[in-house]
C-alpha cells in the first residue's frame, strides 16, 4: 500500500515563495494498492495534480471518499483529467447535505453553469454518487469504516483497512473548546490503533482560541487524538493557508515534543508529494 498526499492545505488553495515545500493545493490523498483500484480521500485542488501526474490505468477506475462538501474538498472534481476520457468510471461517496438533497444533487449545483462552463453530467466519464452514512463497506477488498466527525455541517471520517495496514482520514475536526481534551467516541473508533492517522492540524493554540467555532483544531488536539487512539504515525494535515513552510516546520517541532511526552511514536507534517509506503505487515518508511 502507498499513501500519497497531493494536496494538504485547508480552506483555500494558496501559492507563493514561502509555501513551496509543503505546497498550496487543498485536500487530496490517494491510497494505491498493487492490482487494485485507487481510493481517493477528498477531491480538493490536489486532485488536479493527481490527475496530471503518474500513470493511470485505462480506462480509469477509482473510488473517492469525500469528507464533506466545503469548497476546499471538492473543487478539483471538474479539473481531474481522467474524468475527461471516455470509459472512465468514478464512484464518489460522501455525506448528503442536511437540506434533503442527495450528494449528487449537491455537486450538480456547483459543477454547472454559470459556476463552471459545463455540468458534471457533461463530463465524458461516468460518475456515480453515493450518499455515505456511518457504518462499514467493502471497496475492492478494502474494509472502509465511515463515522460522523464534528465539524461545520455534515462531515465524515474514514478508516481504510487493507493489506494488513490501517489508515484513518479525519481532515476537518472541531475541537470541543479551548483546553478541552474530550474526543468524540466515533472519531476514536476510526483512529484506534491505526498505522497512519491523517488529522486536521490547522491552528496553533492561540489561533484556535481566536477561532474556536471554525470547525478545526489545534496541533495539541491532533496529538491528543493520536495518543488516545494509539496511532502509530500522526500526519499533520489541512495546514492553514497563512502558515508558511517555516511556520509548519515550527508546529511540527512542537507537535513532536508533545507526542514524545504522550507516547505517540511518530509525527510528520504532510506535504504535497509525500508518499508513505507500507508492506503487508509494517511501515517501510
Amino acid at each position: 500500500m502507498e499513501v500519497t498526499f497531493f494536496g494538504v492545505r485547508g480552506s483555500t488553495p494558496c501559492s507563493g515563495p514561502a509555501l513551496q515545500r509543503y505546497g498550496g493545493n487543498t485536500a487530496c490523498v490517494v491510497i494505491e494498492r498493487r492490482g487494485r483500484t485507487p481510493i481517493i480521500l477528498d477531491m480538493g485542488t490536489g486532485l488536479r495534480v493527481y490527475g496530471s501526474t503518474g500513470v493511470h490505468a485505462s480506462p480509469f477506475r477509482a473510488t473517492a471518499l469525500v469528507s464533506h462538501l466545503h469548497w476546499d474538498h471538492v473543487q478539483g472534481i471538474p479539473f481531474f483529467a481522467p474524468l475527461l476520457c471516455d470509459g472512465a468510471h468514478l464512484d464518489v461517496y460522501g455525506p448528503a447535505p442536511d437540506d434533503g438533497r442527495s450528494l449528487g444533487d449537491a455537486v450538480r449545483t456547483f459543477v454547472t453553469p454559470p459556476f463552471f462552463p459545463v455540468g458534471v453530467d457533461d463530463l465524458p466519464a461516468e460518475i456515480v454518487f453515493h450518499d455515505a452514512v456511518p457504518g462499514e463497506m467493502d471497496i475492492d477488498g478494502a474494509k472502509i469504516t465511515v463515522a460522523d466527525v464534528p465539524h461545520v455541517g455534515p462531515t465524515l471520517g474514514y478508516r481504510v483497512e487493507a493489506e494488513g495496514v490501517s489508515v484513518a482520514y479525519i481532515s476537518d475536526h472541531q475541537q470541543p473548546g479551548v483546553g478541552s481534551a474530550e474526543v468524540d467516541p466515533g472519531v476514536l473508533a476510526l483512529a484506534e490503533g491505526v498505522d497512519l492517522l491523517i488529522h486536521d492540524a490547522q491552528f496553533d493554540s492561540l489561533e484556535f482560541s481566536m477561532r474556536p467555532d471554525w470547525g478545526h483544531c489545534s496541533i495539541e488536539y491532533a496529538v491528543e487524538v493520536a495518543a488516545r487512539a494509539g496511532a502509530g504515525t500522526l500526519a499533520l494535515f489541512h495546514h492553514d493557508p497563512s502558515h508558511t513552510d517555516d511556520r509548519v516546520d515550527e508546529l511540527l517541532v512542537e507537535a513532536r515534543a508533545m507526542a514524545e511526552r504522550r507516547g505517540v511514536p511518530e509525527v510528520v507534517a504532510a506535504h504535497q508529494g509525500l508518499t508513505v509506503s507500507y508492506d503487508r505487515v509494517h511501515a517501510d518508511g
